[in-house]
């Protein structure tokens, strides 16, 4: 009994040293991976067994042979319990970065549904004000002249008109978030499609006495659904419309590039700050006070480029910002069908 409360002294002092090797390092690792670290801590095990067993046998005088034997049976053990640990550690780190990467994604995803109750409360409550202050004063004949009368007209138009195109932009953002949009793909002449959106637009670019440039040839078909390639274009084009100052120049063109179609639209609005080009395409973000909508109800509800982006990746495609000289250069790429 002596005997072997004396053999596991032995191992036991053998193993806590190899053990107190073993927690150094994997402090001096403690910033490396959860492979590292489950590899490390198996190696540190299978060290321990081995030091506990050379220990014991130094001191029962077994013969080499006899060692070499016990040596060779906890090496088959150690590679295959350190291949399993690098195994299952490489999965563990995999669903760690994962759960972590959906934790903060998560926060994104509640943090842009509350800016986007925040915006849309406030481009709600702003114009509902103003269209209950107009109808009362026409109710209670506060004006009454002809001109004042048209003048308040107008301006509940325009002010429902932009409720209009934010309860549509708040419709079709749902339906891409939900993940109930259904497209219908068909062969879609990029052309004509910049052709109407440039004729929708015309209007406002002439209002502000902004040229519209466009390719003339070139334009390649795009598999896509028309009604929301439609609305992509008409987005972007409107969007650089309304950003570019008075007497500034729109670019919107086209192409091929290997297997991909793509669209670019490049404005004059003098650029935009690079620390907000990454968030340009989230929910509700607008950026500068100087990219927020106007009173006359041009703005949009900070909703425009999320729906561009959506809609873009339903179609399985993407869509990129670059400042360029005194602007900037939004460019679609979508999948491309034999011209």
């Amino acid at each position: 009994m002596r005997d072997l409360a004396l053999i596991f002294v032995m191992a036991l002092a053998a193993a806590l040293g190899v053990g107190l090797v073993g927690a150094f390092a994997l402090r001096l690792l403690r910033h490396r991976s959860i492979t590292v670290h489950v590899c490390v801590l198996l190696a540190v095990t299978v060290a321990a067994v081995v030091a506990g067993v050379v220990v014991v046998a130094q001191a029962m005088f077994l013969s080499a042979h006899d060692l070499q034997v016990v040596l060779l049976t906890v090496a088959a053990a150690a590679a295959v319990s350190l291949a399993i640990g690098w195994s299952f550690g490489r999965r563990l780190a995999v669903a760690a970065v994962w759960a972590d990467q959906a934790r903060e994604r998560e926060r994104r995803i509640e943090k842009g549904r509350r800016d986007l109750v925040a915006w849309v409360s406030h481009d709600l409550r702003t114009p509902l004000a103003g269209l209950r202050a107009m109808a009362e004063a026409l109710e209670d004949r506060v004006v009454d002249d002809p001109a004042t009368v048209a003048e308040y007209h107008r301006r509940i138009r325009v002010q429902t008109d932009r409720m209009t195109r934010l309860v549509d932009d708040l419709f079709e953002l749902s339906r891409i978030n939900a993940g109930a949009l259904r497209l219908s793909l068909s062969a879609v002449p990029l052309g004509e499609v910049v052709s109407d959106a440039l004729a929708g637009a015309a209007p406002l670019a002439a209002a502000r006495r902004i040229r519209l440039v466009a390719a003339e040839s070139g334009w390649p078909t795009v598999l896509a659904s028309e009604p929301e390639l439609a609305r992509v274009v008409g987005n972007l084009l409107l969007n650089a419309v309304r950003y570019t100052p008075e007497d500034g120049t729109v670019h919107i063109d086209g192409g091929w590039e290997r297997d991909d179609a793509w669209l670019a639209v490049a404005d004059t609005c003098g650029g935009i700050p690079e620390n907000d080009l990454p968030r340009l395409f989230d929910v509700a973000f607008r950026g500068e006070p100087a990219r927020t909508p106007r009173s006359n109800g041009e703005g949009s509800g900070g909703l425009g480029l999320a729906i561009v982006r959506g809609l873009v990746e339903a179609h399985g495609g993407r869509v990129d910002v670059q400042n360029t000289e005194g602007g900037c250069r939004f460019v679609v790429r979508l999948p491309a069908t034999a011209s």
